[in-house]
């Protein structure tokens, strides 16, 4: 599996120099799982520290050892950094749109609790579509960051791909750390994202307080989906 070419900061830097006070990139990690918590990792840019972490890639492209050796040179390269969730209950009450919203508000008022101002940022967030901006309404955050949706933006620019690198370490690591609780699905492989084993112990075991049961009423006999570590978001 290659890791792909190295993300950059042309638009992170053309967006200070239009103006933007800060950058925050943006990405989301657990949508397509089956079990466990949606997140949503935000990294500031410092644009003092001009050199990408070594290695650097959407985490998607990058094998779980290699990710979780990033995660704390990410962590240092970031001006601040925050991962929100919504959990599998949050998901089966609300939709994963409003869940979506709801991480990204969360990880967004965290940075806010730790002194970064909203007011005047920029978030650059992965994609075509603004899920975070309601989920700041519906949380009743007042001073609302300016949002760049890009399709591809975790592969292409940095602050987004160590955004995708902390919450992806993040959340694969509460699945881990809840392997030991309910060993038979196989979280500390799959990560809770669908695969034939994960299927195979809820037909036999029944699903557990992790799992999205609205997602389950249609347990298929042979799942065709990979495993998280392939890896999946």
């Amino acid at each position: 599996m290659t890791a792909g070419r190295p993300p950059g900061l042309v638009l992170e830097r053309s967006l200070l120099e239009s103006g933007a006070s800060l950058v925050i990139g943006c990405d989301e990690v657990g949508r397509g799982a089956i079990a466990g918590p949606l997140g949503v990792g935000v990294a500031v840019l410092d644009p003092e520290r001009k050199r990408i972490p070594p290695g650097l890639r959407d985490s998607k492209l990058l094998p779980e050892p290699v990710r979780e050796a990033l995660a704390p040179k990410v962590r240092a390269w970031s001006a601040a950094s925050a991962v929100g969730l919504a959990s599998n209950a949050e998901i089966d009450e609300r939709g994963l749109t409003a869940c979506l919203g709801l991480a990204g508000g969360r990880a967004l008022v965290a940075l806010a609790a730790a002194g970064v101002p909203l007011a005047g940022a920029v978030v650059v967030l992965d994609g075509n579509w603004d899920y975070l901006t309601p989920g700041l309404v519906a949380l009743g955050v007042a001073v609302l960051p300016r949002v760049v949706t890009r399709i591809k933006a975790d592969r292409d620019c940095a602050s987004v791909s160590a955004a995708s690198v902390l919450a992806k370490v993040h959340r694969d690591g509460l699945l881990i750390e809840r392997h030991e609780t309910h060993p038979v699905y196989g979280w500390r492989r799959n990560k809770g994202y669908a695969s034939r084993d994960h299927y195979a112990a809820i037909r036999e075991h029944g699903p557990c307080d992790w799992h999205r049961t609205t997602w389950l009423h249609a347990v298929p006999g042979e799942a065709a989906e990979a495993d998280a570590d392939d890896p999946r978001p």
